[in-house]
């Protein structure tokens, strides 16, 4: 066989990003007439959350602009999901990546990392994700000459991806039959993105937004925009409105999900399920069809060493 011809076989890594599952979440709707809750399962891309998408973006929009060149180092910050896939990119692509973040992540979280060889500058946990953000600001600052800085929070190709992706995926996948759209708000990249395209499929779409009720959370990956820095991306004029989720009302619906649906999702994704339910309900109050998509960010895969698993939940 040829070298040409062995090239042109196989999936590369970048061809795994994007059509992911719509799964249907019929067990948590069984009592409710006329409405459908469908979660896209997130995971099943190859870094195993949705964060592949933007991630993907970013890197190949600053290869073509030309300001990930060879020689030069990505750098940012994130909670986890975004550094996996900075990760598992520059391993694929050869180029090294540097990623500050909060030093409380779970031990998961941080083996992945180790193992596909990113460099990783830990903050402190107190200070969370935005701590995370103004270490990467710094070291940008001072070295820019070595960075490439990813920014994700402000870099427009995040909610790209979303715009081209995952919006048209959904309106595919629901035949244009969504009604609702729900996803929680941590660079929001996912939600403007997202949002937008499908504003313009169908303006009478309902796209409500989702994010911790405090400051102090266990929403891991998402953002109390009230008191955080804010993402330059962010656009709050988009949602139609915003549901405030309590950390144990998702503890409780991840343990729901695994105990009667078979799925195992991150507490992101719970929280998302459980706003959804919120409108599935009032829909059914007023004898209204509703088609509600959510977006499940990823899989528990990442969190089962947390406490919340074994540990009675308030509610419960």
């Amino acid at each position: 066989m040829s070298t040409a011809t062995q090239t042109q076989l196989g999936t590369s890594l970048l061809d795994r990003i994007g059509n992911t599952p719509l799964l249907r979440l019929d067990r948590l709707t069984s009592h409710l007439p006329n409405i459908q809750l469908l979660g896209k399962a997130e995971w099943s891309n190859p870094g195993g959350s949705v964060k592949d998408r933007a991630a993907s973006a970013i890197v190949l929009a600053a290869q073509r602009e030309g300001k990930l060149t060879p020689g030069k180092t990505l750098l940012d910050a994130t909670s986890g999901n975004t550094g996996i896939a900075y990760a598992m990119l520059g391993s694929a692509m050869n180029f090294p990546v540097v990623l500050c973040m909060p030093s409380n992540v779970s031990p998961e979280r941080k083996n992945i990392l180790a193992a596909y060889g990113a460099n990783v500058i830990w903050t402190d946990p107190a200070d969370g994700s935005d701590g995370a953000i103004r270490k990467a600001r710094e070291l940008a600052a001072a070295e820019p000459e070595k960075y490439f800085y990813a920014d994700q929070y402000g870099n427009e190709n995040n909610w790209l991806a979303h715009y081209h992706g995952t919006a048209n995926e959904i309106w595919q996948q629901t035949e244009g039959r969504i009604t609702h759209f729900v996803a929680g708000l941590g660079t929001s990249g996912t939600f403007m993105g997202t949002t937008r395209r499908l504003r313009e499929l169908n303006p009478s779409i309902q796209c409500i937004s989702m994010q911790p009720n405090s400051p102090f959370n266990g929403l891991e990956g998402l953002k109390h925009m009230a008191t955080a820095i804010v993402p330059p991306i962010y656009d709050p004029t988009l949602a139609d409105r915003n549901i405030d989720m309590p950390t144990e009302r998702a503890y409780l619906m991840a343990k729901r999900l695994g105990k009667t649906q078979g799925l195992l999702v991150g507490v992101s994704a719970a929280a998302a399920v459980a706003a959804s339910l919120d409108i599935a309900e009032a829909e059914a109050r007023a004898n209204r069809e509703a088609v509600i998509v959510t977006i499940l960010p990823d899989s528990a895969d990442k969190y089962l060493s947390e406490r919340y698993w074994t540990e009675k939940t308030e509610g419960e």
